[in-house]
C-alpha cells in the first residue's frame, strides 16, 4: 500500500473544503493508506471527514495561518505574528500602488514566505504528498515524498501574485492538478513553462449524498415564502459578487420584479459591507443572508433560480451541486464559464456585469420553457465523477 499525505488549511464551510469530502469520500483506500493534514482543526465540516483517514495532531505554528496577529502575538509566536505584519503592510502598499482590487493572494505568499524557517518539517515520508489549497509552502517545503501534487482551484489570470516567487514554489512539484479545462488554460497563460506538469481533474461529486443531504429537515425560510426564489450558496467575498447581486435586485425591483427574492447561503469578510448596501438599496425583506450553514442543500433544493453571479472562479463547486439537484442555474461569464455549464443546455450564461445579471434573471423569469429545458437536461446527466480519481491513481505510480 503507498502511503498518501493530503494537506490543506481547515474544514470551514466552502466548496473547495466540500470537494475534499467528496474526494476523501471516495478514495480508493484499499490500495492507499491517507493521512489528512490540516494546519487547524475546525470548522463545520470536520464530522465529515471520512472515517478511513488518519487526521494528523495539529501543529502550533501552523494552526497560525487561520489565526488573526493579534491571537499568534498573545500566544507568544513573535516571529510568526511579526511575518505576518511585514506581509500584510508589504501587501497593502503593492495593492496601493497598483491598484490592486484583491491583494489578499499576493500577501497570502508573503506569509509564508517570511514564516517559512519558522515552520517544522513533517518527519514521516510518504510516496505521495498532495496540497490542496494554494499556496503550497508546506508541502514543497516541509514534507519529504516521492512525488509532490498541488491543487489549483482558481482563474489565475484574476488574481495578482509574485510569479518568480510562486514558480519557485511550482517547481518543487511532479504535478499541478487543474479542476477544469479552463482553469488550466488560465494557469499556463501565467506560468506556460509549467505545462508538462500540468493535468486536469474534475472535482469529484457524489450525487446521491447530496439529493439525500437535501432532503434534511432544516429550519428553512424560503418553504414559507412564495415568491420566485433565487439562490446563491458563496463567500461573502469580492470574487463571489454578491455586492453585483444586491445591485442587480434593485434594478429588478425597479423594473417592476416586486415577488423576487434572492437568498444567499455563506459568509465572509464583505458581510458589513453587504448588509448596508442591502440597507440602502431598501432591499431588507428580498434580499436575505442566510449566514454559514453546513449543508446548503435543502437551501438550494427549494430555490427556483441558482444564481452564480461571481468575478472570476476556477470551477464552482456550487453550479454543479445545483445542477445535480435539477436546478435551473444562470452563471456570469466569468473566463471559466464556458467549461462550467454548456449555455442553453444545462445552464444559462449571462454577459459579467450588474446589467447581465439583470438580464439573464429577467430571461429566466420569463421564460417558462427555457427554464424547463435546463432542468430538464440536468436531469437526464449522470454527475457521479468519481473515475477522475483513476486520473490520480495513474500519475502516483
Amino acid at each position: 500500500m503507498k502511503n498518501v499525505l493530503i494537506a490543506s488549511f481547515d474544514m470551514e464551510v466552502g466548496g473547495v473544503e466540500r470537494s475534499l469530502i467528496s474526494m476523501l469520500d471516495n478514495f480508493d483506500y484499499e490500495n492507499y493508506r491517507v493521512d489528512l493534514m490540516l494546519y487547524r482543526q475546525q470548522g463545520d465540516l470536520m464530522s465529515l471527514i471520512s472515517k478511513k483517514t488518519t487526521l494528523l495532531e495539529e501543529i502550533e505554528q501552523y494552526t497560525t495561518f487561520r489565526k488573526s496577529i493579534s491571537e499568534i502575538l498573545r500566544e507568544r509566536q513573535f516571529a510568526i505574528g511579526f511575518s505576518r505584519i511585514i506581509s500584510k503592510l508589504s501587501a497593502d502598499l503593492k495593492g496601493k500602488i497598483n491598484r490592486i482590487a484583491e491583494p489578499g493572494y499576493y500577501q497570502m505568499q508573503l506569509m509564508w514566505k517570511y514564516a517559512l524557517s519558522y515552520l517544522p518539517k513533517l518527519e514521516k515520508e510518504y510516496d505521495v504528498a498532495i496540497s490542496y489549497l494554494w499556496p503550497h509552502y508546506f508541502v514543497a517545503e516541509k514534507v519529504k515524498a516521492k512525488k509532490k501534487i498541488a491543487w489549483i482551484h482558481t482563474d489565475y489570470s484574476t488574481v495578482e501574485t509574485d510569479i518568480k516567487l510562486d514558480l519557485k514554489m511550482w517547481k518543487k512539484f511532479d504535478h499541478i492538478v487543474a479542476v477544469s479545462e479552463a482553469c488550466k488554460t488560465s494557469f499556463l497563460n501565467k506560468y506556460g513553462e509549467l505545462e508538462s506538469k500540468v493535468i486536469v481533474i474534475e472535482n469529484i461529486m457524489s450525487p446521491e449524498f447530496i439529493r439525500e443531504m437535501a432532503n434534511e429537515k432544516v429550519d428553512n425560510p424560503m418553504v414559507r415564502d412564495n415568491r420566485f426564489k433565487i439562490v446563491t450558496v458563496a463567500r461573502l467575498s469580492h470574487a463571489k459578487g454578491i455586492d453585483n447581486a444586491v445591485k442587480a435586485l434593485k434594478i429588478l425591483k425597479d423594473k417592476g420584479y416586486v415577488d423576487i427574492a434572492w437568498y444567499v447561503v455563506g459568509y465572509g469578510g464583505d458581510e458589513s459591507m453587504i448588509r448596508k448596501l442591502i440597507r440602502e438599496s431598501n432591499l431588507d425583506d428580498s434580499f436575505i443572508l442566510l449566514g454559514k450553514k453546513t449543508n446548503p442543500y435543502p437551501y438550494m433544493k427549494e430555490s427556483d433560480l441558482y444564481v452564480q453571479p461571481s468575478r472570476y472562479e476556477g470551477k464552482a463547486v456550487t453550479v454543479g451541486e445545483a445542477q445535480v439537484l435539477f436546478k435551473p442555474v444562470l452563471i456570469t461569464n466569468y473566463t471559466t464559464a464556458s467549461s462550467q455549464v454548456d449555455d442553453g443546455i444545462n445552464g444559462f450564461i449571462t454577459e459579467l456585469s450588474i446589467n447581465g445579471i439583470v438580464d439573464g434573471i429577467e430571461k429566466l423569469y420569463k421564460d417558462t420553457e427555457l427554464k424547463n429545458k435546463l432542468i430538464e437536461n440536468c436531469s437526464n446527466v449522470d454527475f457521479n465523477n468519481r473515475v477522475e480519481l483513476e486520473k490520480l491513481y495513474s500519475v502516483v505510480y
